[in-house]
């Protein structure tokens, strides 16, 4: 199967959409997204995406006010997803997406995903055969691409990518911080895309912004390599170097991100090798500050009597800290992804295993109940 694949790798994420007031997500600036839509599509850049629930179910609405309603409808493709996590009954999966296609004003969508596939989710849509269901839509006309977005282990995406070959793509959380990530693990999903030559669309390039806000001596690193690039572009342009990312989605919230994104993006260049060393190094420095010095070696685990996967809670707890959002739940899906099948951080009795055997001398007991404070 083929897949209609963007001229251009940059697409307008609208979950971070222009507010009138920031406290209230359906206070959408109608004006300034226009202006944003206008001057995306001015540039040559055509994917958006958008979801049922994005700022608290407005995005949809917008986005036809914004685009649909106002440019011919092949001057660009719409993505919607299905929100599995909304699923509670018989009909709901058929009331939802025909109240997404009238909420965006269209017949069909360009895209479709089934929304944040993970271990629950993929229950969910199990149960209500929701794979069939995108399938059906797409043989109807009312859909043009099926796939799912994915948030859990390359275990998981393995076996949805093995049992469903009908999925022409999958959106990924993808850039240089998660890459290694030994609880995200971003490398290994994208080279499970690879393997099953599905496309990616890549969401979360810049980390919900925390890849802006790095520490003076990254900050300083990039410059000096490339003073005229912008500290954004480096994660977007991270992600748009792999060969098999066919859209990188930048959830853009001002008309000055969205001209600095476009400008290296219209005629985007990979990076070089000095540029991929660079991001090495700063990866580097922002391990080095992360607040619970874990290299991840796992002898803490094989000993633990309650089954508590150490170094991947505390991997997690550095990715929240390290968030610019602490509010956001991102790193909390991924903590009761991994709580569901093994020991809590609170499920710990001190037994002292974990640290006689950390070459870091950590005070692991102690951080256990700090993440556990965070995310139970």
């Amino acid at each position: 199967m083929t897949i209609n694949m963007p001229v251009k790798k940059l697409g307008f994420g609208c979950m971070r959409l222009p507010l009138t007031d920031p406290e209230n997500q359906k206070s959408i600036d109608l004006e300034k997204f226009c202006e944003m839509v206008d001057t995306f599509l001015e540039r040559g850049f055509t994917y958006f995406d958008t979801a049922y629930m994005y700022h608290k179910y407005q995005s949809e609405n917008f986005v036809r006010q914004a685009l649909v309603e106002r440019h011919p409808r092949d001057s660009y493709t719409l993505a919607s997803k299905l929100p599995l996590m909304n699923l509670k009954e018989e009909g709901d999966m058929e009331r939802i997406f025909d109240e997404q296609l009238k909420k965006c004003g269209l017949d069909y969508f360009d895209y479709y995903l089934l929304h944040n596939i993970k271990k629950d989710n993929y229950e969910t849509a199990k149960k209500f055969d929701c794979f069939s269901f995108v399938a059906k839509m797409k043989e109807a006309g009312k859909i043009k691409h099926i796939g799912f977005s994915f948030h859990d282990t390359p275990e998981l995406l393995e076996e949805v990518l093995s049992l469903h070959p009908e999925m022409e793509f999958v959106q990924l959380q993808l850039n240089y911080i998660d890459w290694n990530n030994s609880s995200i693990q971003a490398g290994k999903c994208y080279s499970l895309a690879e393997k099953y030559n599905k496309p990616v669309v890549v969401m979360e390039p810049v980390k919900g912004g925390s890849l802006v806000n790095l520490p003076q001596e990254a900050k300083e690193l990039f410059k000096a390599t490339r003073p005229d690039m912008s500290i954004a572009s480096w994660a977007i342009r991270f992600a748009a170097s792999h060969k098999n990312v066919m859209v990188v989605l930048s959830g853009m919230s001002n008309i000055e991100q969205l001209l600095d994104n476009t400008s290296y993006m219209s005629d985007f260049k990979p990076l070089n090798l000095e540029e991929t060393d660079t991001i090495d190094k700063v990866v580097d420095i922002i391990n080095k500050t992360s607040t619970i010095g874990c290299t991840a070696c796992g002898y803490c685990v094989e000993g633990c009597p309650q089954s508590i996967p150490i170094p991947e809670y505390f991997s997690i707890y550095n990715a929240q800290k390290f968030a610019i959002d602490q509010g956001s739940d991102a790193q909390k899906v991924y903590y009761e992804n991994l709580a569901a099948t093994h020991g809590k951080a609170s499920d710990c009795i001190a037994c002292g295993q974990c640290e006689k055997a950390c070459p870091q001398h950590l005070s692991v007991i102690e951080y256990l109940k700090t993440v556990s404070s965070v995310f139970e």
